[in-house]
């Protein structure tokens, strides 16, 4: 299998895009994220999803040429409408916004609506984080978790991102999919022709599957049963609900170029901890140093640490066939 320096992915995943009538701008952001993904182990909305991406620019199923319209309404909160294109660019543009507000105010939110796709919600609240904001994001997805009890897929599988600094070491992150497992898991497996474990999907008659493509086309399970759902519908209600996006229920797939734009939204929030007490990231790294301390503990976003170190220093492993797909785009 070919192996890419990060130089080298970023710039695969950029040419395809750049092909598929996106700009430079967005292409290049676009491709940062993708092999960020790839680079922390997160494979799921890592380089797999260029060609999916790329095929949506090219029909207009998202707007590759778009611009994200940034609009303060209040002195802490902005409206940020992505105009149907990536998630990435709003998002990007929503944080840097924030801190200048957060400070002023002590916390600040960012709603983005008409969104997409928004990948690693730990990413930009772990770079909020590194500057010294606390940063929590709420994304909703299209339809793939049904209300518990329910057999029709109304939430989508809806992360939730959390990060915090620490005095010297790199932030907390906290990132968690809504389902069991995230879903471009299962879009991997199916590219790959592989089965899923038992317990990750239910087929369209809520029957559990270990066929990938039956798995896309009915619900996930929920993360803690239901107590997922809950949270889903928590996150439903915050990214779509106060956003005016459009509920999972409403948004096409992120997963093919029919259909129109999917709209979704992101609720991006930032806190400037000094704001409620000079000591609080003194505390956090002391409750750091204790979870530290505990024999075979480790704190979360750990291993991305390790596995981003080891891309960085030895380059991913791209598959021939997906370079391929990105060569035919």
């Amino acid at each position: 299998m070919p192996t890419l320096s990060i130089a080298d992915a970023q710039a695969l995943v950029a040419q395809t895009l750049m092909r598929c009538r996106t700009s430079e701008t967005n292409a290049r952001i676009v491709a940062h994220e993708l092999v960020a993904a790839e680079a922390d182990g997160l494979k799921g909305h890592g380089l797999s999803r260029a060609p999916t991406y790329a095929a949506q620019a090219k029909v207009g199923k998202v707007d590759g040429m778009a611009t994200p319209h940034v609009e303060t309404r209040r002195a802490g909160a902005l409206l940020v409408d992505a105009a149907h294109g990536f998630a990435y660019p709003a998002i990007a543009a929503a944080a840097a916004a924030l801190p200048d507000m957060a400070r002023q105010c002590g916390v600040a939110a960012a709603a983005i609506r008409r969104s997409h796709h928004c990948g690693v919600a730990g990413h930009p609240v772990e770079r909020l984080a590194a500057a010294g904001f606390v940063a929590l994001m709420f994304a909703n997805t299209p339809a793939a978790i049904a209300p518990w009890g329910g057999s029709r897929g109304l939430f989508g599988t809806n992360p939730i991102a959390f990060a915090c600094p620490l005095p010297d070491a790199p932030p907390i992150v906290v990132d968690l999919s809504l389902s069991k497992v995230a879903r471009g898991n299962i879009l991997m497996a199916q590219q790959k022709g592989e089965p899923i474990p038992t317990g990750w999907a239910l087929d369209s008659a809520g029957r559990e599957t270990t066929d990938a493509r039956a798995a896309l086309a009915g619900t996930m399970v929920p993360f803690g049963d239901a107590k997922g759902t809950v949270l889903a519908l928590m996150v439903e209600l915050l990214a779509a609900g106060l956003t005016g996006a459009n509920f999972a229920s409403e948004a096409s797939s992120f997963l093919d170029a029919q259909g129109p734009p999917p709209g979704t939204g992101q609720l991006l929030i930032v806190l400037d901890a000094s704001a409620w007490g000079a000591d609080a990231i003194t505390r956090f790294g002391a409750l750091a140093q204790m979870i530290g301390q505990e024999a075979n503990a480790r704190l979360p976003g750990v291993r991305r640490l390790e596995n981003r170190a080891k891309a960085a220093r030895d380059g991913l492993a791209v598959s021939e066939a997906l370079i391929a797909e990105c060569a035919k785009l």
